[in-house]
């Protein structure tokens, strides 16, 4: 295969990666004033990105001698990735603008791009090194995202935390990729899952549980959960939708590319480890939520008991499985920046952003609209019908039964039921409790139609696309096996 076909296949990374260095040059030309030209111009390169998948990027196969894999998979979860990116810029003017007191520096928007070539390239890696690089190349910029408001000390704070944590995490990962290589002899996917099927060794057993507890604080799963909730609070809220959406996808899809391509053959051994983080996320999640009184940390523990039940669907380990979990990431990312977008109007008279939930006291009576909608997106989190968040646990708990898993999915619905406390507790708040103090309107259509947007997809009127979406995810998870 030439160099140029190969290129290609990596056409989606490519553009981000040209397209993130000339907007860096118009950053430090044009300086503060080229702030929103930059970030159109970045979303408008995550949709050139994203048109790219069409064609050999999409079903490729492999390139680079086989450290790299475009299939279905990947461009499944590199769509959900820049969508999710690309909301994360088009919200972030306004919020720095009344926040900080100045517009949006244009390095944010080239920082989401150069962490969506980072998540590109997690979800198709076929070797360890390549795993690595990706993820370090999202991380570093997500260490930065953190503590984008410098002046603020919490963000600064979220920041340090993120990368003192991260750093922890990405020695542990690494640890158990030596491990691996150190036992196998290799560091290709492929070859890998050979070595696990002649036989589990010692030295592979530990490279395993280490490679999994690395990959666990990427998706924020118990008991590496810990920076989520002071790191989504700190951060700027465009960056907090931004963690809790697009760095989550591309973190489980490495996930199930790692269990199934590499680590498959020894699906019994991670399986356990697997449905400790699913059940122990679902419930600490669950529980630590309800005592919460900022928004954003609930979102976080929020974030974390839903991570808990998309890992049912990788404990199954079957293509149902990885389709059902490739389902729910799509349902949870549309939940998840519905909830932080209006998380985003949440400000006082002065323009102050506003995070107690108690500030949501009445809001069915000064903003019903506003409070329709984040009422659809808590019933819809809970797993309420007929909102399209049942179906998400619906297809994850039916794999699980499919695989033989039946305890598991019956503890997992029991324990969802905790969840909907908390969510319930908002919906209460808004309808029931004395109205305070109205939100003013931004006035910001843009926001407004993406709040639409994604109360439209998770109403009943998502069941329409359940044979679409349920054909794509189905085709996504043939290309693991």
């Amino acid at each position: 295969m030439s160099y140029a076909s190969q290129l290609v296949m990596t056409l989606p990374e490519v553009v981000l990666s040209i397209g993130a260095l000339v907007l860096m040059m118009v950053a430090a030309w044009g300086g503060q004033r080229s702030s929103r030209g930059v970030s159109w111009a970045a979303v408008a390169v995550l949709v050139g990105a994203g048109i790219s998948l069409i064609g050999p990027a999409s079903s490729g196969g492999e390139a680079f001698y086989g450290l790299y894999r475009a299939d279905a998979f990947a461009a499944f979860a590199k769509l959900l990735i820049y969508i999710a990116a690309g909301v994360s810029i088009i919200i972030a003017p306004r919020f720095f603008g009344a926040t900080s007191g100045d517009d949006l520096k244009p390095e944010y928007p080239v920082l989401i791009l150069l962490s969506a070539v980072g998540m590109g390239i997690m979800v198709s890696a076929a070797d360890l090194l390549t795993l690595y690089v990706g993820l370090e190349l999202q991380s570093l910029a997500a260490y930065v995202l953190a503590s984008f408001m410098r002046r603020d000390t919490r963000s600064a704070e979220a920041g340090l935390k993120y990368f003192v944590l991260g750093a922890l995490a990405s020695g542990i990962l690494l640890y158990g990729i030596s491990l691996v290589y150190g036992f196998s002899g290799t560091t290709l996917f492929d070859d890998i899952a050979a070595r696990y099927a002649a036989g589990t060794s010692t030295g592979l057993l530990f490279g395993l549980v280490f490679v999994f507890a690395g990959l666990a604080f990427k998706i924020s799963a118990v008991p590496f959960h810990m920076w989520t909730p002071d790191v989504y609070e700190g951060a700027p809220t465009p960056v907090t939708a931004f963690f809790a959406s697009a760095p989550k996808v591309a973190a489980i899809g490495l996930a199930l590319r790692v269990a199934v391509e590499a680590m498959g053959p020894a699906a019994a051994e991670w399986r356990q480890i697997v449905i400790f983080a699913a059940l122990a996320s679902i419930v600490l999640g669950a529980v630590a939520a309800i005592g919460q009184s900022n928004i954003k940390r609930l979102l976080a523990y929020s974030s974390i008991n839903n991570i808990g039940f998309a890992l049912i669907g990788l404990a199954a380990g079957t293509q149902a499985g990885v389709s059902s979990v490739l389902i729910y990431m799509t349902i949870y990312i549309a939940m998840t920046l519905g909830s932080f977008l209006i998380v985003l109007q949440m400000r006082d008279e002065a323009g102050r952003p506003v995070e107690d939930i108690a500030a949501l006291s009445g809001m069915s009576q000064t903003r019903p609209a506003l409070a329709a909608a984040l009422a659809m997106f808590m019933f819809s989190l809970a797993g309420i019908p007929p909102l399209f968040g049942f179906y998400a646990k619906f297809v994850v708990f039916s794999a699980a039964v499919q695989a033989g898993l039946f305890p598991l999915a019956v503890i997992g619905i029991a324990a969802s039921v905790i969840g909907a406390y908390y969510y319930l507790r908002i919906v209460k708040t808004m309808y029931f409790d004395e109205a305070a103090p109205a939100f003013p309107k931004t006035g910001s259509v843009v926001e407004g139609g993406l709040i639409a947007l994604s109360a439209a997809f998770i109403s009943p009127l998502g069941y329409l696309l359940i044979p679409a979406l349920g054909a794509w995810a189905a085709t996504a998870a043939r290309a693991l096996f």
